[in-house]
């Protein structure tokens, strides 16, 4: 498109301005360029001095169409007259750009796109001849003057707005450059990193240095870890070991833009991938909001912009209300969730905004108005330093100087100054309650308010607790303290809150961060005391894990539950992105904890039922079984090669094969491989196939059950693989078969009746789960029977009598129904495996009826119910008298009962009479080993 078609209009100031001397030169075109030229002459020196030298190339390419940045770009020839080409192209460039920006032709991203996309190819070829003049000398080791010059290590990265793609219209250009000193031996290193340092050097006067044709951008290489005592250039080594152990926030939000633009792009890019965990923490970083605040009040005190916001020379950068404001708000937010959302880790403002408007960690109509308010005060920006090429960000302090912006802004001039100041207004609103809420949270009570002694007591010791040994933690506590203990007043028994509160403090090993995100949201406080005064157990998990309330405000916490092969997915998604093993091991740690702890919580607020939380205990453990079980066999197999034959499965026994578990459930698991023909395994180390799977499965159990620094996964017991702890941990298929058809014991059969694949190749899971069913109704009636009844009597002996509230092993308790139903499904066959259809297959099989079927089936409902809450509690079996009273309203919710008398009394009752069914239902035996 030609440029006169852009000139849909001629913007009213720019007509009444003087600029006709200029506006001459271009006779040969539309009165409306010729007029538009007028104006923009008369308003800007800066540009008109652009016009004036530049006038006979702005002839020529007003009358042509075509990308003119992109052109201008691909005539640089890259030679050692780079100073004065680059010189000459950004005249034209920043020419270019303003009159499309001007006319209204151009976006602001379009605008400051063109001059981020010239800056990197200014940097890039000042490098390049800067380089390269290093390799004619035979400074750099091991580097010809004829290799690629983006090939000798040495990189540039774009920080701040070149970062992002979004330079003003005078922007200086912020850069770091680094070379790999990986590729250069120890003799080596100190010649390479002088080299480097004078091409660096060389590099920058190219593009900063002012002579007759000006200059192509001003370079502050500052941004560079330490720069008062390090060279312009530094080796990655040293500058990665900076940022681990003194980076700062600052630093930090200052890589979310990072980009490289010049040099050997792949040591750069590979760089910044090392530095993701500098910048974005595995866990929401709140702590990152006071660090920006403190930073945006010493820029004010250091500039002197900490006053209210008047127009006169008021700083749209870093003023009240200004450019700067939005950004550290955008960047904050990053920082804080960018760990945790990768979505989030965006390097333009705008687009960032939009993000995390997405993800809903700021409202939609926050992120328009910031966007919008941000887009406006660019503008302004670029009018102001178009005038005289400055890089100004003051509003003018004359009235004749508001004339002139309100000129370029094509705005009358009381507009445009009402316009400025509500925008400023709008976004010193909208971010300063994010920041300064903080310094302003947990206003100090009255000292007489409220006086309780025993109170006092508790809060005294708070100081003496890990968690607040640092300055910063107790700073942060400080303020938080009197909404805390507000709080803990309110709560329906507040000594046991308290009590509870100060238990949960002092396992806390450190508090920085929860107590910043307890200040960024309060409501953490309230589930929080919820959480200490109900569940032991959880808050003693809270005291080791407080990472997991990430979860809480990360967006889908109250969300349904997504299901088995949503988590799947969800983990193997997370796993494939990361390359070592170590690694996933605690990335599947954290993300499991983070699901358990949501299901307690649902629980423990009523949004689950007992059921309904054993069903997703259960699944959540598949997930990692499954996800883990691939990671374990490729990690494996990198020194031992792949698995010999088909591979192995998983079976997963007891609870975990009902899909059954609570809170603290292990995992009984055994482990079924086919090796088929191959003695041995194919690797670096092959193994024989014997020793291949044992080691294998020894390796999964370590994966599960090895303490790291997230913890562990679960306990894994894998007692009911054939011949118990005698036997070989990993059995062979036909091993299995030949020992379940000939020498296992009924009660191995009858723990087969629950046995499900869990992992594993699919063909050969099914043929697993084939024979399984088939073991299903070939056992004698008779001889199950006694067996079962043998076992009730060995329990009954080593246990004795079971006292009330005895939940798992008793008579008539839960161990005691689960035989009955796995008895029933040893008789009846088929493939089911839920203790219902269990306790049905018994009443088909004539071992009981349906009305006694029925009372078993409403027994177990409680008992479990009861069950779940106990092991929320942190109790194997629920204990009356050490139970606080939040908690046994909870016990009480769960199992549907008014209070806990009723309760012990209708339990005792039910599990009386179910003890009852079953000794009528099985023969009298005594006890001896015969038939298993």
């Amino acid at each position: 498109m030609t440029f006169s078609k852009v000139i849909q209009r001629v913007p009213r100031p720019y007509s009444e301005t003087l600029g006709g001397e200029s506006a001459e030169r271009f006779s040969d075109h539309p009165k409306e360029i010729r007029g538009f030229i007028k104006g923009v002459a008369g308003t800007s020196p800066y540009l008109k001095s652009l016009i004036d030298r530049e006038h006979l190339w702005l002839n020529e390419v007003l009358s042509t169409s075509g990308n003119v940045p992109e052109q201008t770009i691909k005539a640089i020839t890259i030679d050692k007259n780079i100073p004065l080409t680059l010189r000459q192209a950004k005249r034209r460039i920043a020419l270019w750009v303003a009159l499309c920006d001007l006319a209204g032709a151009w976006s602001l991203e379009e605008v400051t796109g063109a001059l981020s996309d010239f800056a990197d190819h200014a940097v890039s070829a000042a490098l390049n001849v800067a380089v390269q003049r290093q390799a004619e000398r035979k400074k750099i080791p091991g580097f010809r003057a004829d290799d690629n010059p983006e090939t000798a290590g040495v990189f540039v990265l774009a920080m701040g707005k070149m970062g992002a793609g979004e330079l003003n219209y005078s922007s200086d250009i912020d850069l770091i450059c680094l070379f790999d000193d990986s590729r250069f031996d120890l003799a080596d290193f100190h010649d390479a990193r002088s080299a480097f340092i004078k091409a660096t050097r060389e590099m920058s006067a190219t593009l900063n240095d002012l002579t007759a044709e000006g200059y192509v951008f001003r370079t502050d290489l500052r941004l560079r870890p330490d720069p008062s005592v390090t060279p312009v250039c530094i080796g990655t080594d040293a500058a990665e070991r900076y940022y681990e152990s003194l980076g700062r926030t600052w630093e930090r939000a200052a890589y979310i833009k990072a980009r490289v633009c010049g040099g050997d792009l792949s040591a750069g890019s590979a760089f910044l991938e090392r530095m993701q965990p500098f910048v974005w923490r595995k866990h929401l970083d709140f702590t990152a909001i006071e660090d920006a605040h403190n930073m945006r009040l010493a820029i004010r005190d250091h500039k002197g912009l900490g006053g209210p916001i008047t127009l006169e020379g008021h700083n749209m950068k870093l003023g009240r209300g200004g450019i700067r404001e939005i950004e550290f708000f955008t960047q904050t937010r990053q920082l804080i969730s960018g760990g945790r959302d990768p979505s989030l880790r965006e390097r333009q403002t705008v687009i960032g905004l939009s993000k995390l408007a997405e993800q809903g960690w700021i409202g939609a109509d926050v992120a328009q108005t910031l966007s919008d308010h941000y887009r406006a005060h660019r503008t302004v920006e670029h009018r102001l330093q178009m005038m005289h090429d400055a890089q100004t960000h003051s509003l003018p302090a004359s009235e004749e100087g508001f004339a002139r912006l309100a000129c370029l802004m094509d705005k009358d001039e009381a507009d445009l100054k009402k316009e400025i100041r509500s925008r400023l207004e709008a976004v010193h609103a909208l971010t300063e309650g994010f920041f300064a809420s903080s310094s302003h949270a947990g206003k100090q009570a009255p000292e007489n308010e409220d006086r309780d002694e025993s109170f006092e007591n508790i809060v005294a010791g708070w100081l003496t607790y890990p968690a607040l040994r640092s300055k910063r933690a107790l700073k942060t506590f400080e303020r938080l303290k009197p909404e805390l203990i507000r709080r803990l007043k309110t709560a329906g028994k507040p000594q046991e809150a308290f009590i509870a509160f100060d238990g949960f403090l002092a396992g806390l090993p450190t508090g920085v961060q929860l107590f910043a995100m307890f200040e960024a949201f309060p409501k953490l406080i309230d589930l929080l005391i919820d959480i200490v005064a109900s569940s032991p157990v959880l808050a003693q998990y809270l005291s080791r894990n407080a990472q997991v309330f990430d979860a809480v405000i990360g967006g889908s916490f109250w969300d349904d539950w997504p299901g088995k092969e949503a988590l799947c997915k969800d983990l193997s998604d997370r796993l494939g992105v990361l390359g070592d093993y170590e690694a996933k091991l605690d990335a599947t740690r954290r993300w499991s904890k983070e699901w358990h702890f949501r299901i307690g919580v649902h629980l423990l607020r009523g949004l689950l039922g007992a059921k309904e939380a054993a069903r997703q205990y259960g699944e959540l453990a598949e997930a990692v079984i499954s996800g883990l079980w691939p990671e374990v066999i490729g990690q494996f197999a990198t020194k031992h090669g792949h698995p010999p034959g088909r591979g192995a499965v998983v079976l997963g026994m007891g609870s975990l094969g009902l899909g059954r578990l609570h809170s603290s459930s292990d995992l009984d698991l055994i482990v079924i491989y086919d090796a088929g023909d191959a003695d041995m395994s194919e690797g670096k180390r092959p193994l024989p196939s014997r020793q291949y799977y044992a080691r294998l499965t020894q390796a999964l159990v370590t994966a599960m059950t090895v303490p790291m620094a997230e913890g562990k996964l679960y306990e894994v017991d894998m007692r009911l693989r054939p011949s118990g702890n005698k036997g070989p941990v990993a059995t062979s298929w036909s091993a299995f078969q030949s020992y379940q058809m000939g020498e296992a014991w009924i009660w191995e059969h009858l723990a087969l009746s629950r046995a499900r694949v869990i992992a594993g190749p699919q063909a050969f899971g099914q043929e697993v789960e084939n024979f399984r069913v088939s073991l299903m109704g070939q056992t004698p009636p008779d001889a199950a029977k006694r067996a079962l009844s043998k076992m009730r009597l060995r329990i009954a002996r080593a246990k004795g009598a079971a006292q009330v509230w005895e939940i798992k092993e008793g008579a008539g308790r839960l161990q005691d129904i689960e035989m009955m139903a796995q008895l029933g499904r040893l008789l009846d066959g088929g493939s089911a495996r839920d203790v219902l259809s269990g306790l049905q297959s018994a009443v088909r099989a004539g071992v009981l009826t349906e009305p006694q079927g029925a009372k078993m089936e409403n027994t177990y409902a409680l008992l479990w119910n009861l069950r779940v809450a106990a092991q929320l509690l942190g109790q194997s079996d629920f204990e009356e008298e050490r139970t606080a009273e939040g908690a046994k309203r909870f016990v009480l919710t769960l199992t549907d009962y008014l209070d806990l008398e009723t309760l012990k009394e209708e339990l005792g009752a039910k599990t009386e009479e179910v003890s009852a069914i079953i000794d009528g239902a099985l023969p009298i035996v005594e006890d001896t080993y015969e038939e298993g």
